[in-house]
C-alpha cells in the first residue's frame, strides 16, 4: 500500500452516496440481526412488537435459505463498501471529519442491533446477575446453580463458571446494577460498552498513528473500522475482546508518550479482562528500557511484531474450542497500524472478510454439527493458505517492478 496524506480534501459526490448507502446497508444489518432472536427470549410484552418479533423469527429460524441469501447480501454490500472506503482513502477523498460522521451514525444504530451470531453476551450478563441479583461469587456458580432464573431459558454455555478476568467483572457489575435487572435496558448497556471501546480503539489507532506515521492515520482508522468483521464481532455481537484490545491501545499509545504509570494500570486493566494481552508484557519493558537509553525505536516493526505475537493466544484459544472470527479482534488493531505493509494487509483482510462467511454453514442448516466443522477448517485453513499465495504473488509482482525501474 502506499503513503497517504492525512489530510484528504473533500470527498465530494462519491463520498455522498457511498456513505447513504453504507448507512443504509448498516441499517439492513440491524435489522437482519433481529431475525435471530432466540425463539425462547421475548424481547418486550408490547402486542405489537410481539407480532414485529415473531415475523423477524419466522425469517431467521424457519425460512433459513431465504435468511442465508439475505446474510450473503448484507455481507457483499459491507465487504464492497469496506473496498470503497479504503479507495476514497487512497485517493485522499476521505477526512477525518467525515469519517467520524459515518463511523458514529453506524455505531448508534449497531448499538441497538441484537446479538445475532452469539450468545457470549447473554453470557457477560447472568456472570454479573449472579452477584447482584443471586448475590453469589460467579467464580463459583455457574448459570445452571438458578434453574428458576427465566434468562438463563435462551443462553448458552450456562454449566460453565465465569471464565474471565476481575476486570471484566468490575466492568459488568455496575451496567448490571443500573439495569435493575431489566433486560433490555441491561443488554444496551452492555452493548453501548462495546460500542465506546469500539470507538476508542478507533481513535487511538489514530492517534498512535499520529506519532509514529501521520500520513498513514486515515489508512489505519478506516482499515479498522469499516472492516466488516470488526462491525460484526464487536458492534453486532458485541464481543469483550473489544474492551481490552481498547485498554490495550489507549496504554501503548500513553507508553510512547513516557506516562509510565498510567500506561501500566491501562495494560493491566486489559489483562484483567481476558488475560490474552499479557503476551505484550515483554514489549513494554523492552520499550521502556529503550527509552530509558533514548534509543531510537522504529514502532512500525515494533507493531508488527506485536500482531504476529498475537497469533500466539489466538492459536491457544482454537486449540482449546475451535477458531472463532471474533478472535482476529486481538490482532486486528496491530495490523491497522502497519496496514500500508502488503505483507500485513492482504493476510488481515483475506482471513478477517472469509471468517466473517463462516457464520453461513449454521444460518442455513441451523445447527454446528457435522460437516459445518470441517467446512469452517478448510475456509480457514484456504484463506491462510490464499493470503501466503497473494503475499508471494505480490513479493515478486515488487520485485519485477523495482528491478523494472533500474
Amino acid at each position: 500500500m502506499s503513503n497517504l496524506k492525512s489530510h484528504p480534501a473533500k470527498g465530494g459526490t462519491n463520498l455522498k452516496f457511498i456513505s447513504i448507502f453504507y448507512l443504509l446497508t448498516i441499517i439492513f444489518l440491524f435489522l437482519y440481526s433481529y431475525t435471530q432472536v432466540d425463539l425462547n427470549l421475548t424481547l418486550s410484552q408490547w402486542s405489537i412488537w410481539q407480532v414485529i418479533q415473531k415475523w423477524f423469527q419466522n425469517i431467521g429460524w424457519f425460512q433459513r435459505p431465504f435468511s442465508t441469501v439475505l446474510y450473503t447480501f448484507i455481507l457483499f454490500l459491507l465487504v464492497i463498501h469496506y473496498f470503497l472506503f479504503l479507495w476514497l482513502v487512497k485517493k485522499n477523498k476521505l477526512s477525518i471529519g467525515q469519517f467520524w460522521r459515518i463511523i458514529i451514525p453506524a455505531s448508534i444504530i449497531l448499538l441497538f442491533a441484537y446479538n445475532a451470531f452469539s450468545y457470549d453476551l447473554f453470557n457477560y450478563m447472568f456472570d454479573a446477575r449472579i452477584f447482584t441479583f443471586h448475590h453469589q461469587n460467579p467464580y463459583l456458580h455457574k448459570a445452571l446453580d438458578y434453574p428458576q432464573d427465566p434468562w438463563i431459558n435462551f443462553m448458552r454455555w450456562t454449566h460453565r463458571t465465569y471464565p474471565y478476568g476481575p476486570v471484566w467483572l468490575g466492568l459488568t457489575i455496575p451496567l448490571s446494577f443500573i439495569g435493575m435487572q431489566f433486560f433490555l435496558p441491561t443488554l444496551f448497556l452492555f452493548k453501548a460498552l462495546m460500542v465506546g471501546s469500539f470507538l476508542g480503539t478507533v481513535y487511538f489507532i489514530g492517534k498512535i498513528l499520529e506519532k509514529i506515521s501521520p500520513e498513514n492515520k486515515m489508512l489505519g482508522m478506516a482499515f479498522f473500522a469499516f472492516n466488516p468483521l470488526i462491525v460484526m464481532e464487536s458492534l453486532v455481537s458485541s464481543h469483550n475482546d473489544i474492551v481490552m484490545m481498547f485498554f490495550l491501545m489507549l496504554s501503548l499509545y500513553l507508553l510512547m508518550r513516557k506516562k509510565y504509570i498510567h500506561s501500566i494500570i491501562l495494560l493491566l486493566l486489559s489483562i484483567g479482562i481476558k488475560f490474552a494481552t499479557g503476551f505484550m508484557f515483554p514489549f513494554y519493558l523492552l520499550i521502556y528500557f529503550l527509552q530509558k537509553r533514548k534509543k531510537e525505536i522504529n514502532w512500525e516493526v515494533l507493531f508488527g511484531v506485536m500482531a504476529i505475537l498475537m497469533i500466539i493466544p489466538v492459536i491457544l484459544a482454537s486449540y482449546r474450542t475451535n477458531f472463532q472470527p471474533w478472535y482476529l479482534l486481538n490482532i486486528l488493531p496491530f495490523t491497522s497500524v502497519v496496514a500500508k505493509r502488503y505483507y500485513f494487509f492482504i493476510p488481515s483482510v483475506v482471513l478477517s472478510l472469509i471468517s466473517i462467511f463462516q457464520y453461513l454453514p449454521f444460518l442455513y442448516l441451523g445447527n454446528w454439527d457435522k460437516p459445518v466443522p470441517s467446512i469452517l477448517f478448510w475456509m480457514t485453513t484456504g484463506s491462510i493458505l490464499f493470503s501466503i499465495i497473494l503475499v508471494v504473488i505480490w513479493f515478486f509482482r515488487l520485485a519485477i517492478y523495482k528491478r523494472r525501474i533500474k
